[in-house]
């Protein structure tokens, strides 16, 4: 585990995901910079499931990957972004997998369509034979 920002966990960090283990430690990060800005406990929960389900696409889909969170302010509020990156496939098309039910492995098909609705903030760069690279965020109300 890497850790950002002079190893301040609360601040944010990078992340490599790697193993399940990781999944769990980037839901575990999240919450705690997600507590740190102040999110309210319904937005925690959102951010925190969109992490893990991103993390664990990155890691079944991508072939792991890295993460990194932090804290974001834009004058007006302060909120958390999350960005997924790996080295994987990529996604040949980008707006069926965005489509509630589709799904390559044996899922329900609501991981990046359910994140997306999950956050403020959610773009997605993928290349085929590239990877991809997911950033979301999620701003104190």
């Amino acid at each position: 585990m890497t850790m950002g920002f002079a190893g301040a966990a609360d601040a944010g960090g990078t992340l490599v995901i790697s193993s399940d283990e990781d999944v769990v430690r980037v839901r575990q990060l999240t919450r705690t910079v997600a507590v740190k800005v102040k999110l309210s406990l319904v937005d925690q929960t959102k951010l925190v499931t969109a992490a893990s389900e991103l993390a664990r696409n990155t890691l079944v889909y991508g072939g792991g990957g890295t993460v990194e969170v932090t804290v974001v302010d834009n004058g007006r509020r302060r909120g958390v972004r999350i960005v997924f990156s790996d080295q994987g496939p990529g996604i040949a098309d980008l707006n069926l997998a965005l489509t509630d039910g589709y799904t390559t492995g044996g899922g329900l098909g609501l991981g990046l369509s359910g994140s997306r609705r999950l956050v403020d903030e959610f773009d997605i760069h993928t290349a085929v034979g590239e990877g991809t690279r997911i950033t979301v965020t999620k701003w104190s109300r």
